[in-house]
């Protein structure tokens, strides 16, 4: 942080009040260049490096393509006006005696005591908050705005118009007090994405296992979900490991699992560790708030022991988590009609040696839990319950379930 000096703070005094005090038009400003720069309001101290937040400081002014924005409620609030939103968070007004003035996020319109009149650019969100071009000061308040070029900073001043004077009353009336308004603090979105991590305790049922889970399962997924945007993209990763269902023991104590195979038949193999793995991408749009969405899906799943990998596309619905301080419940559902993959018999003894099969199956894929936020940190705990439902489509020995509780660390971006 630095100061503005004297010397300057005295210049720019000088500046704004020889003569009549003007309102400045945004077409006066030239070209400033691009990026936050420092608003001096009323000889408040100019930070090189503004905080947007913390109390008794102002928000830095926007300069994006030629335009000056400044935070309407920051500087309305420094005008002693109240600033309220609408229910949806879209419409700002800031009233105070005398004056009433509504943006509403995105509309190049500003309302000043009931008449509308068109803006060059619209309010804009920035970082969370509501940002408007300087006319808005200007024209509604008579505030006087100036860019000062050679000190890269946005000067405001405004003070309140005087009241005519009126004869002293014989005897002054008592007023009861009455409460001032509390103005409504915008909620700002809580992120713009997230990434999260979990260890999984699935029970797996298929053909080798009857039950089985291994601690070496594991849960990720990753969100982009912007604030100022409908769409959301999610990637899912899923890991499911079992040590194979011991079903038979031969005479010198080893353990085998027989399985069903593809073809129709049964096998026998050692018991081994068996790992599959399931990926899928989402692209998804928000329906209702807050944060539920209709999306489409595109699976691929693998494992360790030779079966086919499987493909789909599907849809579902996701309620992702809201993610500020306290507890966010979220879900998903998604089902892929038609997983499918080849095989070819390998086994030279199998009366099928070298048949193909298309294999297939539906998939449904669900998720439940809730996260856990502290305030000021973007790390939160979380924990539920997920699985993968198998049904036989085609060419399959049996269907499959891997479903069990986790729990995970996540960072909100």
């Amino acid at each position: 942080m630095s100061v503005v000096p004297r010397f300057v703070a005295a210049s720019l005094f000088a500046l704004l009040f020889c003569g009549t005090m003007a309102v400045a038009n945004a077409a006066d400003f030239g070209s400033p260049p691009s990026g936050e720069v420092p608003i001096l309001y009323n000889d408040h101290t100019v930070y090189a490096k503004p905080d947007i937040l913390k109390q008794s400081r102002v928000l830095a002014a926007l300069v994006k393509d030629g335009q000056i924005y400044v935070p309407l409620r920051d500087m309305f609030e420094q005008m002693g006006a109240t600033v309220t939103a609408s229910a949806d968070g879209k419409t700002i007004t800031a009233a105070k005696e005398g004056v009433s003035v509504s943006v509403t996020l995105g509309r190049d319109i500003v309302v000043i005591n009931g008449e509308s009149r068109p803006l060059d650019v619209p309010p804009m969100l920035y970082h969370g908050v509501l940002l408007v071009p300087v006319r808005v000061l200007s024209e509604a308040l008579g505030a006087y705005v100036q860019w000062v070029p050679d000190k890269r900073l946005v000067v405001v001043r405004y003070i309140p118009p005087t009241p005519m004077p009126t004869a002293t009353p014989t005897a002054e009336p008592t007023v009861a007090p009455t409460a001032t308004p509390v103005p409504v603090v915008l909620a700002t979105p809580s992120y713009n994405g997230y990434v999260e991590a979990a260890i999984w305790a699935p029970k797996t049922y298929n053909e080798f296992s009857a039950g089985e889970y291994c601690r070496e399962s594991y849960l990720a997924s990753a969100v982009y979900a912007p604030q100022n945007s409908k769409f959301a993209a999610k990637v899912d990763f899923r890991q499911y490991s079992y040590v194979t269902s011991s079903n038979i023991t031969d005479a010198y104590g080893n353990q085998y699992t027989q399985f069903a195979t593809i073809d129709g038949g049964t096998a026998v193999t050692p018991v081994f560790l068996g790992r599959q793995n399931s990926i899928d991408a989402r692209l998804e749009y928000q329906v209702a708030s807050p944060r539920v969405y209709v999306g489409v899906g595109y699976i691929s799943t693998s494992n360790n022991y030779g079966y086919p990998r499987l493909h789909a596309v599907g849809f579902g619905v996701e309620k992702l988590p809201d993610l500020r301080p306290g507890v966010s419940v979220y879900g998903s559902a998604f089902y892929y009609p038609s997983a499918s993959g080849s095989y070819t018999v390998t086994n030279p003894a199998s009366s099928n040696f070298g048949t193909s099969y298309r294999q297939q199956y539906n998939i449904t894929k669900y998720d439940v839990g809730l996260a856990l936020v502290m305030k000021h940190s973007p790390v939160y705990l979380y924990g539920g319950f997920a699985a993968d439902q198998y049904s036989v489509k085609q060419n399959a020995p049996i269907g499959q379930t891997h479903n069990g509780p986790y729990i995970g660390l996540g960072v909100k971006l």
